[in-house]
């Protein structure tokens, strides 16, 4: 078996989860809890690529949860291409952070990397770029909440909901289906219930969500060694 897992602390001042469904303008709110495509997001932002994907198997919520609201200033394009400010309200979390637990598995769906399936190296590189912060910038939902990574053990210190059996959050945006992932042209959100025992989300994995929604069409982008991705001993060498 290899060797694919890792864990982390993952924090930050503010954090803005919203459904995309909702993020066509105007007000915006965060849900209480993260989700799975914005904690993915962190993954990749530690470390990817597209030999291998990403799954997160579940987070703690370690601070309390608690809301500020701001008036913000976003870019708005108009009609002839010019960018001008907007004026809106949105609701952040704010002073957050959390515990993530993660693996990742080999991208069936990229037979031209099979040579890339090399056991260690990933999981390797993996950990020395989180313990470096990650390999680019971490944001919480949205380019406007920096957040910070650092190794951890998943369980260690107090959480503010370790002593509450259970709380429900109702239905969530979950995901998004990439192509590059199931290996149709199509792009899909994908719904859960989301339920928090003991201060733990166990993430279900994105095969079990039965509910989706087609977005639109989508075809995967092709990666050719030596063109748009470094050839494997070229980047061993950089990393």
């Amino acid at each position: 078996m290899i060797k694919n897992s890792i864990s982390f602390r993952l924090w930050g001042r503010y954090a803005l989860f919203t459904d995309p469904i909702s993020k066509v303008g105007g007000e915006k709110c965060s849900y209480h809890l993260p989700t799975y495509e914005a904690i993915k997001g962190v993954l990749k932002s530690i470390y990817w690529k597209p030999t291998i994907i990403w799954y997160v198997d579940r987070v703690r919520v370690v601070k309390p949860l608690r809301t500020q609201t701001k008036g913000t200033k976003p870019l708005m394009w108009s009609g002839i291409g010019t960018k001008k400010s907007s004026l809106a309200i949105y609701t952040f979390l704010h002073d957050v952070e959390y515990q993530v637990e993660a693996h990742f598995e080999w991208n069936d769906h990229r037979p031209e990397l099979a040579k890339d399936r090399i056991d260690g190296k990933h999981f390797s590189i993996a950990n020395r770029m989180l313990e470096k912060g990650g390999r680019q910038d971490i944001f919480l939902g949205t380019r406007d909440c920096q957040a910070y990574v650092e190794p951890c053990i998943f369980g260690e210190g107090e959480g503010a909901y370790d002593d509450v059996d259970e709380l429900g959050f109702g239905l969530m945006f979950h995901g998004f289906d990439y192509p590059d992932e199931t290996g149709l042209d199509e792009l899909h959100s994908r719904f859960w219930h989301a339920t928090m025992k003991h201060g733990v989300l166990d993430f279900p994995a994105p095969r079990a969500c039965v509910i989706r929604r087609f977005v639109r069409p989508m075809i995967a982008k092709v990666f050719t060694e030596g063109k748009n991705l470094l050839a494997v001993d070229v980047e061993d060498e950089q990393l």
